[in-house]
């Protein structure tokens, strides 16, 4: 079962030189990732700099991405935050905006217990008819969701995805077998992708495929045809890029390597800063190995 499909791009935030969102662009990079691979696409996430958008902001994005790819590709919104109540709104606005599913990250900086943890998602999931994707990252939100915590969650009726990013390989077989395929798995990092479809995982929410998407795509649908050789050399292929895009804060390295194809996305909001020419070098060294660039 892959409710979103097997390749899902945490998409970057566009932003105009006054900073402000360029809502125009998030369509034309919408549609690119779709045409490159992409099932579906995350908005107002992570690597969309979600702390720094505003509700209306976030909503608006989600309406000029479903314009854009909303009749080809599942349009997921990001609408978890450290406020149950606040989260709950959000996800209620975004499903009245279109969207076709909303992924909740795991509460950040209050540190709430794992009965916290419960009834905080499913407070999200019961404000909406829309499918939900748990999003686990520990080293974000200094929290971990566990095992036995999301297999609890399993059994509310609209909570049918995790995006897991803690890296524990134990922990994605614990859900795997307490969840026995009722919960779709998505690998929360590029690099661990494989290694989690071999455990159970169904595809990826990708930041790397904004540059290599048919190739992530293709190595997932090896994978799931038995060819794992050919996955596996597709993985040892991909691995540097997949590290270039990880040599500082996401969003920072991807935003910028866009630039690179022909996809300006503008500046970043503060705290974040561009990338050092130190790391706009390894990052274009990269991609020019891999053969994206020339």
């Amino acid at each position: 079962m892959a409710p979103f499909g097997q390749l899902l791009t945490a998409m970057a935030t566009p932003m105009r030189q006054d900073g402000a969102v360029d809502f125009e662009m998030a369509g034309r990079l919408a549609q690119y990732l779709v045409d490159h691979g992409s099932d579906g696409v995350v908005v107002s996430g992570t690597t969309g700099e979600s702390p720094t958008l505003t509700v209306e902001e976030k909503v608006e994005l989600v309406r000029a991405v479903v314009a854009a790819v909303g009749d080809r590709a599942h349009v997921i919104a990001g609408t978890g935050s450290y406020d149950t109540e606040a989260s709950v709104e959000l996800t209620r606005r975004v499903s009245s905006a279109g969207a076709h599913g909303v992924m909740a990250v795991v509460p950040y900086y209050n540190k709430p217990p794992q009965e916290g943890l419960y009834r905080h998602f499913r407070a999200i999931a019961e404000a909406t008819d829309l499918p939900v994707m748990l999003y686990n990252v520990p080293s974000r939100t200094s929290r971990n969701l566990e095992a036995a915590t999301v297999i609890r969650l399993a059994q509310v009726p609209n909570i049918v995805a995790i995006k897991e990013a803690a890296g524990d390989m134990e922990q994605v077989t614990e859900i795997a077998r307490g969840t026995d395929g009722a919960l779709a798995i998505y690998s929360g990092e590029d690099s661990l992708t494989l290694p989690m479809l071999a455990l159970g995982a169904v595809g990826v929410v990708s930041v790397a495929s904004h540059v290599v998407g048919p190739d992530i795509k293709a190595m997932i649908q090896a994978f799931h045809a038995g060819e794992v050789a050919k996955a596996r050399e597709l993985h040892n292929r991909l691995l540097p890029v997949f590290r270039a895009m990880f040599i500082t804060t996401n969003p920072i390295p991807v935003k910028w390597a866009m630039s690179l194809l022909g996809f300006d996305l503008g500046p970043f909001r503060l705290p974040l800063v561009p990338p050092t020419p130190e790391e706009q070098a390894r990052i274009q060294e990269a991609l020019r190995r891999y053969g994206v660039i020339a």
